[in-house]
């Protein structure tokens, strides 16, 4: 005769299974080798508890393969001990931070490369896309990015049009253009 199934066949939760606990540990040690590659003030940032940012700071000095290994482990050991929301919610940011950045200079290098080829176009679709820009002081610019392109010489007009167009287009939503 089959036995019924009775919950207490099962025991009773004993915490995460062992493959959850990889998991949170591959997490652990991942959220470690972020903050070693961190620099000091990006840590100094985080309020990270005394021992680890020790820990942290050993680790971005080791050279050694080994003496590394063992100190990223340490590391991620430490980080169990600690609530790593805020930690994460920081890199996070510094992140996109970074990826905007990268999206402001890309976007700005883009509108300086266009000045440059198109001239007075790519001029007046960016005063009209960007109404803040001086318009006489970018059409000296372009001008004499465009003689030193001609001329083959170094670029030196064309990165006082990029700092320029920085100054001007930077921490901006991208506008239509």
């Amino acid at each position: 005769m089959p036995r019924p199934r009775d919950t207490d066949d099962f025991g009773e939760y004993d915490g995460p299974s062992r493959s959850q606990r990889k998991r949170d540990a591959a997490e652990l040690y991942d959220l470690g080798l972020d903050l070693i590659a961190m620099s000091p003030p990006e840590l100094d940032a985080l309020d990270l508890p005394e021992r680890l940012r020790d820990a942290i700071d050993l680790a971005q000095r080791i050279t050694a393969h080994g003496g590394l290994a063992r100190q990223r482990n340490f590391v991620a050991k430490l980080l169990r001990k600690v609530d790593v929301e805020p930690i994460r919610a920081a890199i996070e940011q510094r992140e996109l931070d970074q990826k905007l950045a990268a999206r402001d200079f890309h976007r700005i290098e883009a509108w300086r490369d266009r000045l440059v080829a198109e001239g007075e176009p790519a001029i007046e679709a960016l005063l009209a896309a960007e109404p803040g820009v001086d318009g006489a002081q970018l059409r000296e610019l372009v001008a004499s990015a465009r003689a030193e392109r001609d001329a083959g010489r170094t670029p030196a007009a064309a990165r006082e049009l990029f700092r320029r167009l920085r100054e001007a287009l930077a921490a901006r939503p991208p506008a239509a253009g």
